[in-house]
């Protein structure tokens, strides 16, 4: 579920929307949204659906953050050219507007994090199981032996690996002797 976006027609460079859209988007109280479960649903919403509204969360917060970067790159440095100060000011504030919006994208990202976390405590894996620290011990990997025929082929191809290895560098020492004498008949002509 995207967060709201800002209202139209707030600032002085922004449109206002028409009557008729304006009416379009505003919802009877008894009407629900689609996608948006009810009132008296919220409390039997699933991991997997909060998920999915983290989702659009994280993909609001790429395309904000993309439009800052582009606000930014917009900007000229003020190095000693005037440029209008409406325009910097209408820049600022669009700028300010975005990071507001995606301060509140993480607050709610956040939120939906720790409800996950509270609706799946039996799924949850410790950061060390996922991504060792330096200097810790990892715990060993249970490798399960693998049949005769499975350890054969990867011989095999191990075999075949080192062979075009080899191919390759004998190429490559030859090209390379080649390029040498190239560069130096070239340089007894001059």
């Amino acid at each position: 579920m995207s967060a709201p976006l800002p209202q139209k027609g707030l600032g002085p460079s922004m449109p206002v929307m028409p009557p008729q859209q304006q009416q379009q988007t505003h919802m009877p109280p008894g009407l629900a949204q689609p996608g948006v479960p009810p009132q008296g649903a919220l409390r039997e919403i699933s991991p997997v659906y909060l998920c999915r509204i983290g989702q659009e969360t994280v993909q609001d917060i790429v395309t904000r953050t993309m439009e800052i970067f582009q606000i930014t790159r917009a900007t000229q440095l003020p190095n000693g050219v005037t440029q209008s100060h409406a325009a910097y000011q209408d820049r600022f504030g669009k700028l300010q507007e975005h990071l507001r919006q995606l301060t509140l994208l993480f607050r709610k990202l956040r939120l939906l994090y720790e409800r996950c976390v509270e609706m799946t405590p039996d799924l949850q894996e410790s950061t060390a199981e996922l991504v060792p620290y330096v200097g810790e011990e990892s715990t060993p990997v249970r490798v399960e032996p693998c049949n005769p025929a499975v350890i054969q082929e990867r011989q095999e191809v191990l075999e075949k690996v080192r062979q075009k290895n080899q191919e390759m560098k004998v190429l490559m020492d030859q090209m390379r002797n080649l390029l040498w004498d190239v560069n130096a008949m070239l340089t007894m002509r001059k």
